[in-house]
């Protein structure tokens, strides 16, 4: 523009909604005289809060399918015999948090949902669940759960879902093992015209024959051509499979497939995967708030962390519990989570995410030290300056006292 050229710019005024401002008492006290004088005997929102936020759900198992040779999916639906008529919405991508008991102990485990939204409406949740070798709970749910067994649950949970005002419309999706369940949700999300956005999905398996939905995931690949993308890795030495890629998810597999720059990431997987990809992702320079990542349960190999106390690994201490007037003394182990300490010892305190990223099973540390998983310490300021903790992502260096502040399961 030359120095001769002119422009107009019009700023519009706010008085009027200044000046609306100073009506507000009136009108207020108007509507007040001309409101009715009989008692409200409902509460709408309230009631959608709690339909929407239920503090539990029982459930009941009505459907099992075998997914691979160590892969199951359970279908759950409200129990009739309890108050739960109807399951809670949820966003694709979410988890319940289940409460089991198991030898007489309670303990809770969250899954991902590996269902719909959609699906909650129509009456039920799928949960898909990987047995692990010396997996504690797996073990006995293989045992255990038939069609027919009652089940207790959370409300929908959980941060790891597509948000318009935060995320790309284009999706890279990063899963290893299990972690493919929250993706499952998401698809079928996209399949029921309910998330316009364009997925790639990049799955890391160690072998063939235990690659969960595959031929689920083809389907869903010739429905949705133009929006979802669904790349095989694969660790084992021998591939029989077309397509597949071989070796791990790397930097090189996602710029062959991806477009890093203008993607949003979605990673669900095991803590070994995690480690592997973060390193990877790095060569991209991203944002944080490019990365999403799931919870992914306790650590398990806490004690390779660089500045955890090596001289104390698998040490044998005591700590000191209190709740409401009973005190309690019990054993735990350095290298396990100050809540797998308390399930030990059959006193279940409230926990859901199990990484220390909800806050539910929030308690006071009275005395002794404690290490934080760095990559699972959640706590606020406050707690920090208060020694507010959270058990699951906490690890007992010395003998504690603590206090659990919520009621107890």
């Amino acid at each position: 523009m030359s120095k001769d050229e002119k422009f107009i710019i019009t700023v519009k005024s706010n008085t009027k909604d200044l000046y609306a401002f100073t009506k507000l008492v009136s009108e207020r006290k108007k509507r007040i005289e001309k409101a009715s004088t009989e008692p409200i005997t409902s509460d709408p929102i309230n009631d959608l809060a709690r339909r929407l936020h239920p503090e539990r759900q029982f459930l009941v198992i009505n459907e099992i399918r075998d997914e691979t040779k160590s892969t199951k999916t359970f279908r759950l639906i409200p129990d009739p015999d309890s108050s739960t008529k109807e399951l809670a919405y949820f966003r694709a991508g979410q988890y319940v948090s289940l409460k089991v008991e198991v030898n007489g102990v309670n303990i809770t485990r969250p899954y991902s949902i590996s269902s719909s939204p959609d699906d909650a409406l129509r009456g039920f949740y799928e949960i898909t669940i990987k047995k692990e070798k010396s997996g504690f709970l797996t073990n006995f749910i293989w045992d255990n759960w038939k069609i027919g067994t009652k089940i207790e649950s959370s409300g929908p949970e959980g941060y790891f879902y597509y948000e318009p005002l935060r995320d790309f419309k284009k999706i890279v999706g990063i899963a290893g093992g299990s972690g493919i369940t929250p993706f499952r949700s998401l698809i079928k999300h996209i399949i029921d015209k309910k998330l316009d956005i364009n997925l790639t999905l990049l799955y890391g398996s160690s072998e063939e024959d235990d690659i969960i939905f595959y031929q689920e995931f083809k389907g869903f690949e010739k429905k949705l051509l133009n929006q979802i993308k669904i790349v095989h890795i694969l660790s084992c030495e021998t591939i029989s499979l077309k397509g597949c890629e071989q070796g791990f998810i790397t930097a090189d597999i996602i710029k062959k497939y991806c477009e890093a720059d203008n993607s949003s990431f979605f990673i669900c997987g095991p803590q070994v995967m995690y480690n592997f990809i973060e390193k990877e992702l790095k060569k991209f320079n991203l944002p944080q708030k490019r990365i999403r990542r799931e919870a992914f349960g306790e650590i398990k190999d806490i004690a390779k962390f660089p500045d955890f106390p090596q001289g104390i690994a698998n040490s044998t201490l005591k700590i000191k519990v209190q709740i409401g007037g009973i005190v309690k003394e019990i054993p735990a182990i350095s290298t396990e989570s100050v809540l797998v300490a308390l399930e030990r010892a059959n006193i279940a305190p409230p926990s859901k995410c199990r990484s220390g990223e909800c806050g539910f099973c929030r308690s006071l540390l009275v005395s002794g030290s404690i290490y934080v998983s760095p990559i699972s310490d959640w706590r606020r300021e406050a707690d920090r300056k208060y020694n507010f903790f959270h058990p699951c992502g906490s690890y007992p260096v010395s003998d504690l006292e603590m206090s659990v502040p919520r009621k107890v399961n």
